[in-house]
């Protein structure tokens, strides 16, 4: 990598990441983790970077969006990640025997990554955990984090918690440590002015907001400029908030089964408040418990996150052949 050179441009974290579309906080996770960059520092003690720099985010930007590891190219010239990024472009599509191999290394980091999530769990150990959360997440991409990792790594404390192995306080300690990630995981990139709308949060008495906050950011990376108001709202406060920000989409989580039909009386409220006019999408570990009343009134329900970006491209579709 070249030296640092007075005669180049000098930039502050926050130019550098709008400059080569790559977050700020995984631009120091991959300087701190791989070395991707080596910032100078100010006499105040903030990073600078330049031209060089950051050029070389936006190839490893472009690199990693084609499914290319960080740990594996990070330490690469500039000359070898152009080099990269144009046989891609001149090859054919991927063979479908190195497509699925890839599929499978995939597969491989992500099942060793929650493994190794899980046993910090077990430790109790929230740094270890947050560490190992930011390496995913830049090793395998936010959307693959969320719904191949931390999905199956969820239901596994929630399976543990059940059975004894676990108890609540280390389900509580991993919801924290992914709350507090949130900053890294939402989308970077701004929706257009014209991207559909929509409103995210949990309906009154379902106090665990984890679940609203994934399809949050599950929404924005589908092109969707979304409102996130947080957990446990009222069917008034709720609809006021759709209609505030015109929203053509209402999308609730529910994560705990209850039959004391506060939820069912909030939904009823809620879908008679908002009308026909917004879509109801219905998701979570508990919706199950709801199926029966979630079809009598007409609600979208989420199988997966798939399920859920299909569905989101649909409502997207017919919103701009409606306009």
């Amino acid at each position: 990598m070249a030296e640092f050179n007075d005669d180049l441009g000098q930039y502050l974290i926050s130019t550098v990441s709008k400059r080569s579309g790559v977050k700020s906080d995984l631009v120091r996770a991959w300087e701190r983790r791989y070395q991707a960059v080596t910032p100078t520092r100010t006499a105040g003690g903030h990073r600078v970077y330049n031209d060089q720099d950051i050029a070389r985010l936006k190839l490893l930007h472009k690199a990693t969006t084609n499914g290319h590891s960080i740990s594996l190219i990070a330490l690469f010239s500039l000359s070898d990640l152009k080099t990269l990024l144009k046989e891609e472009c001149d090859t054919s599509p991927t063979p479908l025997p190195q497509a699925l191999n890839s599929k499978r290394n995939q597969s491989h980091i992500t099942e060793d990554y929650i493994e190794k999530c899980y046993a910090a769990v077990l430790a109790f150990d929230a740094k270890l955990l947050e560490t190992h959360f930011e390496n995913a997440i830049v090793e395998l991409g936010t959307e693959t984090f969320i719904e191949h990792l931390l999905t199956p790594l969820l239901s596994q404390i929630g399976k543990s918690w059940t059975e004894g192995e676990l108890r609540p306080v280390h389900e509580h300690m991993a919801s924290s440590v992914i709350r507090s990630l949130t900053y890294i995981l939402r989308n970077n990139s701004p929706s257009p002015a014209n991207a559909p709308r929509m409103v995210v949060t949990t309906p009154m008495g379902q106090l665990h907001e984890l679940g609203a906050m994934l399809a949050a950011i599950m929404a924005e990376f589908s092109g969707w400029q979304v409102t996130y108001l947080g957990a446990d709202l009222p069917a008034e406060e709720i609809a006021i908030a759709v209609k505030y920000v015109d929203a053509q989409a209402l999308t609730l989580s529910l994560s705990f089964a209850s039959d004391d039909h506060l939820v069912h009386k909030e939904l009823r409220r809620l879908k008679k408040l908002i009308g026909n006019d917004v879509a109801l999408i219905v998701g979570g570990r508990a919706a199950w418990h709801f199926q029966g009343l979630l079809s009598e009134i007409g609600v979208l329900t989420i199988h997966s996150y798939q399920h859920f970006r299909e569905l989101l491209k649909e409502l997207a579709q017919s919103q701009k052949n409606s306009c």
